[in-house]
């Protein structure tokens, strides 16, 4: 077989996946990997197994929530340092045209009707 470009190769797994969940349910295919990375959070709550099982559930969840909570963080700080910083805010004073949000007259002659 010849040897493939790295867009060549992109492209030949991308059509592999689509025929893969065209034949097959994506969850059921990916059953394993999930059941996994679950597994992980449950043997670093109890890597003894020592907990009773609703509890190991309880922390592992937990543990689970921490983990996803850690990466929205790193996720934030990311789209942070990657926005150019904001450019200063100019504030002006004295352009009231006597109408509040909903339109309503703000002056005090039309108020006295």
């Amino acid at each position: 077989m010849p040897e493939l470009s790295p867009r060549e190769a992109a492209l030949r797994g991308r059509i592999g996946a689509y025929v893969l969940h065209a034949r097959r349910d994506a969850r059921e295919v990916t059953a394993p990997a999930r059941a996994a990375f679950l597994a992980r959070f449950e043997r670093e709550v109890d890597p003894d197994g020592v907990l009773p099982e609703g509890e190991r559930r309880r922390r592992s969840l937990a543990a689970r929530k921490a983990y996803f909570a850690r990466l929205a963080l790193q996720s934030a700080r990311a789209r942070r340092a990657d926005r150019p910083a904001a450019s200063p805010v100019k504030v002006v004073v004295g352009t009231n045209d006597g109408l509040d949000r909903r339109g309503t007259s703000t002056t005090e002659a039309d108020d006295v009707a």
